[in-house]
């Protein structure tokens, strides 16, 4: 999969329009399409690479999801990539995006729809969306799992083709062509159209003898087990998307996608905030007053830190880098460490005694000429 910016492929801005979009990828698609550049490696890559950002900013939840998280939003999980693009043969293109042509031929008299299947339609699987619950150390790590998918997969008895030992005639009403060409004469002149063909729904052929197994569609209610290979720094609502991995097509035609939306599970001690974790921690106004070093949880252990003596309730310590990594860089956030003296709800009456003798010593007293900064306050310094 292309890591370079989607936008800049297609030279646009990222507030570029639907139409926008559609325009700059149609123009790259005819100045390095194959007819155009027969045998120019390069120039194949490059229509790969067109078609790869084309499938992402056209469809408004994959484009959401790479604006927000960039290429780990939209194909972060793979094992089986992303997309798109760089992955897919020509006539994967042509079957998804062969309409931004137009319906007529392409250069050549060749069809933009594809290799020698003419205007033969592609079925397409539908998408299938799946929650992964994550804990704090996998996200800070980054994680591989393996789940079982119950799914519509490829029919094992007649391999996905939904005929009976390959058994197949071509369609006698679009003569193989999966498409029917009408001319109709306006006060213009001869007008061409074509329309998918209802015989064959677009496929150019029509089975003969049915397969028992699928009854001709090809496909089956199965389970498949999937590796997904999670990067570290995702956060809850994040979704990442594996292609060809949802439900199979009818009849061999293109897989769906796995979409896999990311469930963070709380954990007991530390809040996160973007790339930052948070601890609350009580310390008793003695280690508070004289001083102490006290453990704090991380990610993974332990961290040792130091109170020092006179510490006042809300102070914020930071351990750098102690946080989680963020998702688009290799720099990780701090944990925060709030402090917060603990006063005794209850005590002895020998305790009582000794703090109504230190109750009159001036160094009991609040200092009404030194002001502490609120929380809120020290965050915003903190962050700037």
């Amino acid at each position: 999969m292309s890591k370079r910016d989607y936008y800049e492929i297609l030279g646009l801005s990222k507030s570029a329009s639907e139409d926008e979009i559609k325009k700059a990828y149609r123009k790259l698609a005819i100045k390095y399409h194959p007819d155009k550049n027969p045998d120019d490696k390069s120039a194949e890559d490059k229509f790969k690479e067109a078609a790869e950002a084309y499938e992402i900013l056209s469809n408004p939840e994959k484009r959401q999801r790479y604006n927000q998280y960039g290429h780990a939003g939209v194909g972060g999980a793979s094992g089986g990539g992303g997309f798109q693009g760089g992955g897919m043969n020509m006539e994967d293109i042509f079957s998804q995006f062969g309409d931004i042509f137009g319906d007529s031929g392409f250069f050549g008299g060749r069809s933009s729809r594809g290799g020698g299947g003419g205007g033969r339609r592609a079925n397409r699987g539908t998408n299938l969306r799946i929650k992964v619950k994550l804990n704090l150390q996998e996200i800070a790590n980054g994680v591989e799992k393996k789940i079982k998918v119950t799914k519509m997969v490829a029919c094992h008895t007649c391999s996905g083709s939904g005929a009976k030992g390959g058994s197949y005639d071509t369609c006698r009403v679009c003569n193989g062509q999966g498409v029917v060409t009408r001319v109709a004469q306006t006060i213009l002149g001869a007008m061409q159209t074509q329309s998918t063909c209802s015989a064959c729904h677009g496929e150019g052929r029509i089975i003969k003898d049915k397969c028992n197994t699928c009854h001709g569609d090809g496909v089956v209610r199965g389970e498949e087990q999937i590796t997904i290979n999670i990067p570290a720094g995702v956060a809850d609502g994040m979704q990442l998307s594996m292609s060809g991995k949802g439900n199979a097509a009818v009849r061999g035609g293109i897989n769906g996608d796995l979409i896999i939306a990311i469930e963070e599970e709380e954990h007991p001690e530390l809040k996160r905030d973007g790339p930052n974790l948070f601890y609350d921690c009580y310390v008793n106004f003695v280690d508070a007053a004289l001083g102490t070093t006290i453990e704090v949880p991380l990610v993974e252990g332990k961290a040792k830190i130091k109170i020092d003596a006179g510490t006042q309730s809300g102070k914020v310590l930071r351990l750098k880098g102690k946080g989680v990594p963020e998702i688009n860089s290799y720099g990780k956030g701090d944990l925060l460490v709030n402090i917060n003296v603990w006063t005794p709800q209850s005590l002895s009456s020998d305790e009582k005694k000794t703090l109504e003798n230190l109750r009159s010593s001036k160094n009991f007293q609040p200092n009404p000429n030194r002001k502490e900064k609120g929380f809120f306050e020290r965050m915003k310094e903190y962050f700037e």
